[in-house]
């Protein structure tokens, strides 16, 4: 007999309950299992005390907001965060990819596009592993790709599921310029728009992660060029 799939678990922290109630509705012919929070603290204590698929995490929460519930959470869960803002300034959708969201929603929004983003977002987090292969050396950097789990000299590195496919593209594109297009297309599946940043937030982020052993070079005009370092920073 075949095993039962186990049904996805989403954490909703968001205090809007109407929304909720229409993300409950929406979702109900799929086999999720929906967990709706109201606010900050309590979204923080139920994502770290359970094991979810996927945290739905809007910016504006009573007690503590988005922002410093994802920035607690990355410390202790690299679990997938979708963020939800209700703001239409581009800082604040950067700043949710700063802190270390997969991806972003700006409200209002379709709850057919919620879940293309949610299923992307899960593509990215279990990608099959290549049969070839199950790691990647880039100088004194690893990539284990069975367990998605970089090492800098057997020191491993925290990354979130967006920041690794970025660093996987870029490692097997040694040598090559890999231009924006391919990166949202590869990692994103979503087409790039120009003024677009989040990319560039990532492969910031990366940079800093691996300041001393690698450079993420920017090719202006055309996109990223990886080149590993010999050693670690002293």
């Amino acid at each position: 007999m075949a095993p039962v799939a186990k049904p996805r678990s989403v954490l909703v922290v968001d205090d809007d309950t109407h929304l909720c109630a229409l993300m409950r509705q929406f979702f109900a012919p799929y086999d999720f299992r929906i967990e709706v929070v109201h606010d900050g603290r309590r979204g923080l204590a139920r994502a770290l005390d359970s094991e979810f698929d996927l945290v739905i995490l809007d910016v504006m929460l009573p007690v503590i907001d988005g922002f410093e519930v994802l920035r607690q959470l990355r410390k202790r869960s690299a679990v997938p965060v979708i963020m939800l803002t209700a703001r239409t300034e581009q800082e604040d959708r950067v700043a949710g990819l700063n802190a270390g969201a997969d991806d972003y929603l700006p409200k209002p929004f379709g709850p057919e596009e919620l879940l293309a983003r949610m299923r992307a977002v899960w593509r990215r987090a279990g990608k099959s592993v290549a049969t070839e292969a199950q790691w990647l050396h880039a100088g004194p950097l690893r990539v284990e790709l069975d367990s998605r789990t970089l090492f800098r000299d057997d020191v491993p590195l925290t990354l979130t599921s967006v920041e690794f496919d970025i660093l996987e593209l870029l490692i097997r594109a040694t040598g090559r310029v890999v231009s924006r297009d391919e990166v949202a297309a590869s990692v994103l599946q979503r087409e790039f728009m120009p003024y677009d940043r989040s990319i560039d937030v990532h492969i910031s982020r990366l940079r800093k992660k691996l300041e001393g052993v690698a450079l993420i070079q920017t090719v202006r005009g055309a996109g990223y060029l990886f080149a590993p370092g010999s050693g670690a920073a002293k």
